[in-house]
């Protein structure tokens, strides 16, 4: 058998052999976009009326409704100028953000703050409750999040440590005991800072620049920029009408020039785009729980059972705590690891994690090897503080283009599909949305499409997609693998040069390490330097993995590695003028009919005032 590396080059070369096959099914794929620019006006038909508590200017020849508000906000004015009384809504804004998750809250200040200075309403009836889901980061990629939002103006702040911090692990520790004759016992130490957020501090620090309403929306998307129920949820050219529900039960009306949705991975908003090549999410499952542990008997109080605790641990996928037959073939073949985090004194954070799997493991799977674990290690709890019950969609199609609600965080499925991590992509991915929504909204005339283009394509540049669609497979191949395999491939992971593995858990642009990944001759360079440090069985696994996978799912994964197949779809707006036509050859008509001995009257499509201003929206 040759060099593992030659595995990875003979799936190139199968992938390069299926280029011409797949850039036809590329072409062909592109044909069908039968969603580009959606006009998002509303038009009603001469029996339909508009609800009585929506302030409306009716063009009376086309019964389409346009609306205005006096609010002196940042961008209420609208295009023509003109404007009406706010009263006929319970809040006016320029922004609405939907939920108050950290994705919902990021956008939310960055947006209000005082570099950008809208005007943002956050609506989310669970407002006030604290977060539950202990955050860990790598510490080189939160100091890029401080330094990001410190250029917004916004402090994280809090917490024992300073920053939104409660406690850094200067070295990060795995264990892959069990296969490939790597010993039951063997540590692999990574000298990588590792970081705990104090969840409470971080809410805190992103909860300013914006007001809060106790209400949730009541719409669900049932094609692109049409909601059910009618009414609910309306956009025109100028902004859109929304109906929240309060958490007393009454209802409210918001006018708000952008409306964001940070609801999550199961947003009723946001549609995906089950059109372009996809897989279905996997899921990351997890139970935790904060506890503190009796060491009355403990001999070694530097040490919680086999975890030192100076240092984070991240990955225990040893197997050796099972006495029962049957749940050791289980966890062999639906394999879960430990995660854990000692704190102050005798506390410690457990959490017992399947990485990634579809259909997903169940908790009280986690709970019981949790429990099975701890007991092996002569680990005492003496009390649960906290649990925690983890559910994270990874992967799964992006949003479908041309809507105007954007999604961000999960809505936006910006969890990392291969580990799971989100909270840095995310506020690192906040920064560039906001930006991108500043930018469009200096404009003279903001073109909302077009605003709510720009900030997904801040997400989801073509280039970002590429590098998603790597970690795609990556997630994909997981998801295939038992026990050994997992250990096989972390162990080999983690022997890569930092920039490499740290890189690919980033995978997001601005974070340290991400430019090892940002591109298909870095994703190549990084994938000759994984295989050739993976186990040779999976390595085999590997390279027929990625023939099966660029037959079976198409452009995408080679799309990724190689300079071919073009560039995945762009979110940018490009207005459709099919509607307009030919300018050049109708200007050109119009002058030739006024000329003319015979032709007495313009033809109304070419009616002078209608053409000009057609005109002008041609050229803005």
């Amino acid at each position: 058998m040759g060099h593992p590396s030659v595995l990875l080059w003979l799936s190139l070369v199968f992938i390069e052999g299926s280029n011409a096959f797949l850039a036809t099914i590329s072409r062909t794929h592109q044909t069908t976009n039968v969603y580009h620019n959606v006009r998002t006006c509303v038009t009603l038909n001469s029996n339909q009326r508009v609800p009585s508590n929506i302030k409306q200017f009716v063009n009376t020849k086309s019964r389409t409704i346009s609306f205005r508000s006096s609010s002196v906000s940042w961008l209420s004015a609208s295009a023509n100028g003109a404007s009406s009384s706010s009263s006929s809504y319970d809040e006016v804004c320029d922004v609405l953000v939907l939920g108050s998750g950290p994705a919902g809250r990021a956008i939310a200040s960055l947006l209000g703050s005082s570099k950008v200075g809208m005007d943002v309403v956050v609506a989310d009836t669970n407002f006030d409750t604290e977060w539950v889901p202990n955050y860990g980061v790598w510490s080189d990629e939160w100091d890029a999040i401080l330094q990001a939002y410190q250029s917004f103006g916004i402090e994280l702040k809090g917490g024992s440590e300073g920053g939104c911090i409660d406690h850094e692990w200067n070295v990060t520790d795995c264990y892959f005991g069990g296969s490939f004759d790597i010993p039951m016992e063997q540590r692999m130490r990574l000298e990588r800072p590792y970081k705990r957020v104090d969840k409470n501090a971080l809410q805190e620090s992103l909860s300013t620049g914006f007001r809060h309403v106790n209400a949730k929306h009541i719409s669900k998307a049932i094609n692109v920029n049409m909601y059910s129920p009618a009414g609910s949820l309306m956009h025109d050219e100028d902004g859109t009408t929304i109906q929240l529900r309060k958490g007393d039960g009454s209802m409210m009306t918001v006018r708000t020039k952008l409306v964001i949705d940070s609801t999550g991975h199961e947003t009723k908003l946001v549609l995906r785009d089950t059109r372009d090549p996809y897989t279905s999410p996997g899921f990351q499952i997890a139970y935790g729980a904060l506890v503190e542990i009796d060491e009355s008997d403990a001999p070694d109080k530097s040490q919680v059972g086999p975890y030192a605790k100076e240092a984070m641990t991240l990955f225990d996928y040893r197997t050796d705590h099972f006495d029962d037959e049957t749940m050791l073939t289980k966890a062999e073949s639906a394999p879960t690891f430990m995660y854990a985090m000692p704190l102050k004194g005798n506390q410690i954070f457990f959490e017992e994690t399947s990485l990634v799997a579809r259909p997903g493991v169940s908790l009280q799977e986690c709970k019981d090897r949790c429990d099975i674990r701890l007991k092996h290690h002569g680990i005492k709890v003496a009390k649960v503080v906290e649990e925690e019950f983890c559910y994270i969609p990874m992967g799964g199609a992006l949003p479908i283009r041309d809507q105007r609600v954007i999604g961000i965080g999960g809505a936006a499925v910006m969890v990392h599909p291969s580990t799971g991590y989100h909270l840095c992509r995310c506020l690192m991915g906040a920064t560039a949305m906001a930006s991108a929504i500043q930018k469009e909204m200096n404009t003279q005339q903001p073109n909302l499409d077009k605003v709510a283009a720009s900030a997904y394509h801040a997400l989801w540049s073509p280039e970002n997609t590429r590098q998603r669609n790597f970690a795609v497979f990556g997630g994909e191949f997981l998801m295939k693998q038992n026990v050994v395999g997992l250990r096989g491939f972390f162990d080999g992971f983690f022997k890569l040069p930092l920039e490499l593995w740290g890189g690919f858990l980033a995978g997001w642009p601005g974070l340290p390490n991400n430019d090892a990944h940002e591109s298909w001759l870095a994703r190549i360079w990084f994938g000759l330097n994984f295989i050739a440090r993976i186990p040779l069985p999976v390595a085999l696994d590997m390279a027929a993995s990625i023939a099966a996978y660029s037959i079976s799912e198409g452009v995408p994964l080679p799309q990724s590695v190689t300079p071919f197949l073009g560039e995945p779809y762009s979110y940018e707006y490009d207005r459709n003028t099919d509607n307009v036509g030919d300018v050049a050859v109708k200007t050109e008509a119009r002058k030739m009919i006024a000329d003319s001995k015979v032709t007495k009257d313009v033809p109304v499509a070419f009616d002078e005032e209608a053409y000009a201003v057609e005109e002008e929206k041609v050229a803005a």
